[in-house]
């Protein structure tokens, strides 16, 4: 994914990089990077400010130089592209990114620096408590959509902040080789702060402000299409809550309700008696339950090796104890189970000459029989595409 960016810096022997992507910023990256470089001085800190241009053919590349920067090229496009490359190719100890839209004041860095030299490894900007100016934020952003996400980020992976997506943070170069980023796009800055987390990075938040930006163009970001590439990323990068509890959760409802309409009807009311019906409905809910969390495990593994999830003891736990040929004995005794099911079905049905059955009496046998083969099939499948999903190839 990240093959083609610029080769990685060989020393880190400044202390700070201020870094912006940037793509077509002519209007505003050389008044960002002079607020970077006249912070850095009056900090006293030994820096540089770094553009990681995505691709620009609005002149921002030159503009940027003659302002004092260092112009990192990035092939791959994308938000996160450009972060990783800049990063990447930064001498800083520590780095600060922002926008180069002039949204973010650069000459105010006090606060992140300070919490940097502290020991934190993750800082980010809280505009919610730094202030947003008018016209800075849409009101769906700051009503609606960073709100929620911030809600929903804390709930998922229990994240320490109150404004996820925040552009400007800092953060240690040492902890950015740590996480193992790997999204190119927008979701650069939920995997970020999500992934700080799992591996219990500290992570602190300061005050910062928001200024409507520079620009005389329409901005980069869409709102609702960005605000639901985040969602979905949060959620794919939680199968526990995206598949597993749900799956776990339906399976112990319909398997409770199925029980208890085996051995007859379950009588709600003299007029109301759920039967066979339902008995279906809960059949199907078990194996949907199932399903999601087979979806769940496959898909643990699968972000595991793909390096967008970080290994977890209770995964690895599993993994050890679950083998293919454990799953393969599962899924043959439920399938036997539904056989022998069956075979009882087809022997009362010749009792009475293959002729007319009780279709109650028939189903009551016959859904659990087929439920069970299908189970089984089902488990078998999974185990295969979990061991396929867990072989280790040498890269």
């Amino acid at each position: 994914m990240f093959s083609e960016f610029p080769p990685a810096a060989s020393e880190t022997d400044l202390e700070l990089t201020v870094l912006m992507p940037c793509l077509n910023e002519a209007e505003t990256v050389a008044k960002c990077v002079e607020k970077a470089r006249r912070c850095l001085d009056r900090l006293g800190a030994d820096g540089e400010v770094v553009v990681a241009d995505n691709g620009s053919n609005d002149g921002s590349q030159e503009l940027a130089r003659q302002a004092g920067a260092r112009v990192v090229p990035v092939n791959v496009r994308g938000y996160g592209a450009a972060l990783f490359a800049g990063t990447y190719a930064s001498r800083g100890r520590f780095i600060v990114m922002g926008d180069a839209d002039d949204s973010y004041d650069f000459g105010r860095l006090d606060a992140f620096l300070d919490r940097l030299r502290a020991g934190a490894d993750l800082v980010m900007g809280n505009r919610f408590r730094g202030g947003i100016r008018p016209g800075a934020m849409p009101w769906k952003n700051r009503v609606l959509g960073n709100p929620a996400l911030s809600g929903i980020g804390r709930l998922l992976f229990n994240c320490p902040v109150r404004d996820l997506h925040c552009g400007l943070r800092g953060y240690s170069k040492d902890a950015f080789l740590r996480m193992k980023l790997q999204t190119p796009g927008m979701e650069f800055a939920s995997e970020m702060v999500i992934k700080a987390t799992l591996l219990r990075l500290r992570i602190e938040e300061v005050p910062t402000t928001l200024d409507k930006d520079g620009r005389s163009r329409p901005p980069h970001l869409r709102p609702w299409r960005d605000g639901w590439r985040h969602l979905r990323f949060m959620l794919l990068f939680s199968p526990r809550w995206l598949f597993f509890y749900p799956g776990i959760l339906l399976t112990a409802l319909a398997l409770a309700l199925g029980l208890a309409l085996l051995p007859g009807p379950l009588r709600l009311s003299e007029r109301v008696a759920l039967d066979v019906q339902t008995l279906l409905f809960a059949a199907a809910g078990v194996h949907l339950g199932v399903q999601m969390v087979s979806f769940a495990l496959c898909a643990r593994v699968y972000a595991l090796r793909a390096g967008l999830l970080l290994e977890s003891p209770n995964m690895e736990r599993f993994t050890s104890k679950f083998t293919l040929e454990l799953g393969l004995l599962v899924g043959a005794l439920l399938c036997l189970l539904g056989l022998g099911g069956a075979i009882a079905n087809v022997l009362e049905w010749s009792a009475v000459g293959f002729g007319q059955l009780d279709a109650r009496q028939a189903l009551r046998a016959g859904i659990p029989a087929a439920s069970a083969l299908g189970l089984g099939s089902q488990v078998i499948a999974t185990s295969f595409l979990l061991s396929i999903l867990s072989m280790r190839w040498r890269r």
